[in-house]
């Protein structure tokens, strides 16, 4: 018998949650086969079969919490053994005799069976989902399962249609009812139809007068059910962690944000310069964030200190930049760094933002592309994000937050223009940064944006 147990799961991690069974017990498995996933603050795990046999039992169910060596469930190796020993006797049971004719007494011919018109139909088969189905991300399938929506009339918007839980909470807010409901409002059986007969002549009465029709009293029509007005949802694992250390971010620093503005222009015209023929010839689509990359690195290097880290009495200076790029996908926000970024070029830099959002998206991020981060930056204005104070990914000291890029009108050389131009705010720890420094990092990377052959010559 083998043990399946939680594996060391990384850096200051200690517990995770079920996210969902891949084998159920009784099913056959291989090494290598996953068996279940596990879901933390920072990263999914799987956890592989390590023998063959048969999975024989499941000690915790989707949604418990584990920790590092806990007991999942146990394999039994001498089962997927004995599985082709009971394969070979069944077969030999049933092999024909190889001398029929030496048999004592054969048995009577059987009835030859009856046209296929005259068969009894036979029982309907379960429906089995269709191959090609979306997959649903854990996070749906729970939700879909505590409002009793079906999934299978849901389009994913994920990758590859996926289907995620907006998905299932758009379908809640659409007003569509779930699987119950509309069974429940699906109309009654037709009655069944009465052969009409020749009515027989009524008897011959004294008249009297009629009465005065009274209305039949209308039947009250059924309400319709309504969705509850409330839901509840345990967080998962990975969403506490998060409201843990945004929490722990804003009452152990003293955070203070300041905002300047970029005009856009030269950085967009100097992107559309290139970015066909960088696809073309590098397999990379050049967005605006490799750029800022670039120049907060560079600010960094003319004042370190925001690149620094408080440890107990002291300042920790960083010789280098691990920039932390926050990453929207299904299960939460995660920030995964690109190690080394102030040494790379803005192709380089470009690559690997796009390997990591990626992986981000797919649920492949390791240990190691989420720690070691130094500074961070986020961009809400891909969703259309005009302004905001972002908060430190402590214990970091400083984070740049972009936002939506608009034209508007400024005044340029005494003349009023209409640029493309976006509000940059930096948060960040004013026990370690002054107002001066922060105020004077973000007017570097101003500067650098709004003349980015100087990046590129640096």
């Amino acid at each position: 018998m083998t043990s399946i147990k939680v594996p060391p799961l990384g850096e200051s991690i200690v517990e995770a949650t079920v996210s969902r069974w891949m084998k159920k017990e009784g099913d056959q498995v291989s090494p290598g086969d996953t068996l279940v996933e596990l879901e933390t603050d920072k990263i999914t795990v799987e956890v592989p079969a390590m023998s063959r046999g048969v999975l024989t039992r499941r000690l915790h169910a989707e949604g418990d919490v584990v920790k590092v060596d806990d007991l999942l469930g146990e394999i039994d190796e001498s089962a997927a053994a004995a599985a082709p020993k009971r394969e070979a006797a069944t077969t030999a049971a049933v092999a024909p005799s190889p001398h029929p004719a030496a048999t004592a007494t054969q048995a009577p011919p059987a009835p030859a069976a009856p046209p296929k018109e005259a068969q009894a139909p036979s029982a309907p088969k379960a429906a089995e989902p269709a191959k090609g189905a979306p997959r649903a991300s854990p996070a749906a399938e729970r939700l879909a399962t505590q409002q009793n929506i079906d999934l299978a009339g849901i389009t994913g918007t994920g990758r590859g249609g996926v289907v995620s839980k907006a998905d299932v909470l758009d379908q809640t807010r659409d007003g569509a009812p779930p699987v119950k409901a509309r069974e429940a409002m699906s109309p009654p059986p037709a009655p069944p139809a009465v052969t009409p007969t020749t009515p027989r002549p009524a008897p011959a009465t004294t008249p009297t007068p009629t009465p005065t029709p009274t209305p039949a009293p209308t039947a009250a029509r059924p309400a319709a059910p309504s969705l509850a007005r409330e839901t509840r949802e345990k967080m998962s694992t990975r969403r506490r962690r998060i409201a843990e250390h945004l929490l722990e971010s804003q009452q152990a620093t003293a955070h203070l944000t300041t905002f300047n503005e970029i005009d856009m222009s030269a950085v967009e015209a100097l992107r559309a310069r290139i970015k066909e023929r960088v696809e073309k010839e590098q397999g990379i689509k050049l967005s605006l964030m490799p750029f800022f990359v670039k120049a907060a690195c560079m600010a960094l290097k003319a004042y370190p200190v925001v690149n620094a880290q408080i440890d107990g009495d002291s300042i920790v200076y960083k010789h280098y930049v691990n920039m932390g790029i926050a990453v929207a996908s299904d299960a939460g926000l995660v920030v995964p760094a690109i190690k080394d970024a102030d040494g790379k070029g803005l192709l380089e830099i470009a690559r690997d933002i796009s390997d990591v959002a990626k992986k981000a998206r797919e649920g492949k991020l390791t240990m190691d592309d989420l720690t070691g981060g130094t500074f961070t930056i986020t961009n809400g204005g891909v969703f259309g994000s005009l302004i905001s104070t972002p908060i430190l990914n402590y214990p970091q000291v400083g984070i740049l937050g972009l936002h939506k890029i608009q034209d508007r009108p400024v005044a340029v050389a005494g003349r009023v223009e209409i640029r493309p131009m976006m509000y940059v705010a930096l948060s960040y720890d004013h026990r370690v940064i002054d107002g001066q420094q922060a105020v004077l990092y973000l007017i570097r990377v101003k500067e650098l944006m709004e003349d980015p052959a100087a990046m590129l010559v640096d």
